[in-house]
């Protein structure tokens, strides 16, 4: 090798060229498999967003090729772009969501994604951010449609999805002269009424 170093150079210029064009088109398929994926999926992702009471809501997944940049995934970037309110540009959701919407189109994703993930336990802390009344309900319905699926662990201080659940606990701070404790503990079916009807 040393004696003819040029050569072998060369060789390992070529392995690694023929190795960069077989990579290309490997991303080239699935950055198609994508495009072609981008547009039925954000039409589910919007009709669940609707369904969530976002109801001038516009969604599209953007898939933008780099062939100059492929990592472990592919040479794609992708970014999912929403538009919550009438007249306003879509812009990436990380830029223009609240707390609050965020959890809601967490739920819309997981909804859609339900049969497809292998995930037994979904937890949403505090998914009612920011919402009410009829919002609140369109949620707690979702949340209980996703749970023929899946077990859900929801933390509400809403009546309306509180209300859904099959079984409650109730979380509670305790705090003396020296220190706090928290405190969960189940509820029968008496306190859980009492309950809900303390948040509501």
């Amino acid at each position: 090798q040393l004696g003819n170093y040029e050569l072998y150079l060369e060789q390992l210029k070529k392995q690694i060229e023929d190795k960069k064009q077989h990579i290309l088109e490997i991303c080239k398929i699935l950055s198609g498999l994508r495009k072609e994926a981008a547009e039925p999926l954000s039409r589910k992702l919007k009709a669940a967003m609707i369904d969530l009471n976002f109801i001038d809501v516009q969604f599209d997944i953007e898939v933008t090729s780099d062939p100059d940049h492929f990592h472990a995934d592919g040479y794609d970037k992708i970014e999912f772009l929403i538009s919550v309110n009438p007249g306003e540009a879509m812009r990436p959701i990380w830029q223009v969501a609240s707390g609050g919407e965020l959890s809601r189109i967490m739920l819309a994703f997981k909804t859609v994604f339900a049969d497809k993930e292998d995930t037994a336990t979904l937890i949403f802390d505090e998914i009612d951010a920011g919402i009410s009344g009829r919002t609140a309900q369109k949620v707690s319905e979702k949340l209980k449609l996703l749970s023929k699926s899946h077990q859900i662990l929801c933390i509400t201080h809403l009546a309306q999805i509180a209300a859904m659940a099959d079984t409650h606990f109730l979380i509670e701070k305790m705090v003396d002269e020296n220190h706090s404790e928290t405190v969960i503990r189940p509820l029968d079916k008496s306190q859980s009424e009492q309950e809900l009807a303390r948040i509501l």
